[in-house]
């Protein structure tokens, strides 16, 4: 089982080196270009959305907790992506950036760009090490105990690294479309067979159990923390962003961005269920995170059972290919030192690509860190995100603030998530609102600076 796996990583990694050849600029290797169609760019949404935790952590999190308010995933991320086709997939395509941080320096300036690209760069690479650890996980259990999940975490690494550095978005993009057929066709044969399998009177316990656990009274402040985290934290998540810039027009970023969404609500539903009925199939797991490559392994048979683990692996492959790619084209565009005339665009493909080696070496380290799939993406989502979701948000739709008010939203977002979600952990309930509130207040106070900075420099002297 897992020579064959091994050998299905290698036909991936063969079409990113094929597709390599094409990469001509360093626009081909960040942004495919900016030649997809609808429908590819539709599909590579949607595969790069649709990653370990809306497999493995979902799956988990409802093994675990059930069905109730605060389920998130998929519903919240599957609606993060329709609000960035609303509001800003089409609006971003025109300013022709290629990060988020581009628009930023566009909008406020230089300052603001290189502090928005240091608090993007953590939120991709937190995601990519959830990506990382998921790949661990099937890899692990689906070696008949030949290697360690730790051993398995570092193959995948060094797999999610060459498949990267090889190809890069143009790769990714074309290998997204068969990635999505392998992962619809795995979940429907999992979900049949888990169906299946599950006993009618437990079936109707479940439900009854999850009805009543979804009816269990909340703090609804809890509840918009949790929804917040995801929806604000993602809604201009450069990883799934990217695809949108690399479309042909503005009009396609956009329905490509809303039909992604609406996919990702739809198929997320397979996982989420499976976990529900997860601990009657599986009681017991000392890991929940396992059970999708559990389930598989004992009630599919090794061709089906090959499909699933190969799906999976589709579906962190072009996830973990875009946070590694996200966090290159942050360093070489928004980090690194300004280029110099004259640079070769094979040196700046070399550059991106030594980005994006050293970033997976970087997810590796946090994905062998205690933080387990959900928690990783929940810190990806949450790190520095809110001042982040407030300037762009002031940027795309006003013309109120300058430098300092986007500084101050970033500061201000930043240092309350760190203090509340780190450090006062007993004292602060929702540390992502209260992040939110904070980088309100510090865009509202650094606007009323720049606005009174601005009005002392138009008076006579």
């Amino acid at each position: 089982m897992l020579a064959l796996l091994l050998a299905f990583v290698l036909v991936q990694i063969g079409v990113g080196l094929w597709a390599s050849r094409r990469i001509g600029t360093e626009d081909d290797y960040l942004v495919a270009g900016r030649r997809l169609g609808p429908w590819l760019a539709a599909a590579s949404i949607f595969a790069t959305w649709f990653g370990a935790e809306s497999c493995i952590g979902a799956a988990g999190n409802a093994y675990t907790h059930g069905l109730a308010w605060d389920t998130t995933e998929p519903f919240a991320y599957g609606l993060c992506l329709i609000g960035m086709g609303l509001f800003f997939a089409a609006r971003m395509h025109r300013a022709q950036v290629t990060t988020l941080a581009d628009f930023v320096a566009q909008r406020f300036g230089s300052g603001p760009e290189r502090l928005a690209a240091i608090l993007l760069l953590p939120s991709s690479l937190l995601w990519a090490a959830a990506q990382v650890r998921a790949f661990g996980h099937v890899v692990a259990t689906n070696a008949d105990g030949v290697i360690s999940e730790t051993t398995a975490t570092w193959l995948a690494a060094a797999v999610a690294i060459v498949y990267t550095v090889s190809g890069g978005l143009l790769a990714d993009v074309y290998t997204d479309v068969v990635q999505g057929v392998l992962l619809l066709l795995g979940l429907a044969v999992l979900g049949v067979f888990v169906w299946q399998h599950v006993p009618v009177p437990e079936a109707a316990a479940g439900a009854a159990t999850v009805a009543a656990a979804a009816t269990e009274p909340l703090a609804w402040l809890g509840v918009v923390e949790a929804w917040a985290i995801p929806i604000c934290g993602s809604i201009v998540a450069q990883e799934a962003l990217s695809r949108c810039l690399a479309a042909r027009t503005p009009s396609i970023a956009r329905r490509a961005a809303l039909a992604g969404g609406a996919v990702y609500l739809v198929v997320g539903l397979v996982p989420l269920s499976i976990g529900v009925v997860g601990p009657r199939l599986a009681p017991g797991l000392a890991d929940p995170e396992t059970l999708l490559p559990h389930l598989s392994g004992t009630l599919l048979p090794t061709t089906l059972n090959l499909v699933f683990a190969g799906a999976l692996i589709s579906a962190i492959l072009s996830t973990v290919d875009s946070c590694l790619l996200v966090a290159a084209s942050i360093v070489v565009r928004n980090l690194a030192p300004r280029r110099a005339a004259g640079v070769s665009e094979r040196r700046r493909i070399a550059f991106a690509r030594l980005a994006a080696a050293t970033a997976g070496a970087v997810a590796l380290g946090l994905a062998l860190s205690r933080w387990n799939v959900k928690q990783l993406v929940e810190q990806a989502s949450g790190f520095g995100s809110a001042g982040v979701f407030v300037i762009a948000v002031f940027g795309s739709y006003s013309r109120i603030g300058g430098p300092l008010a986007a500084i101050g939203s970033l500061t201000g977002g930043l240092g309350a998530w760190i203090l509340g979600g780190y450090f006062f952990t007993d004292h602060v309930a929702y540390p992502y609102l209260v992040s939110l509130v904070t980088a309100l207040a510090g865009f509202a106070l650094g606007a009323a600076v720049d606005r009174f900075r601005s009005g002392s420099r138009a008076l006579p002297t």
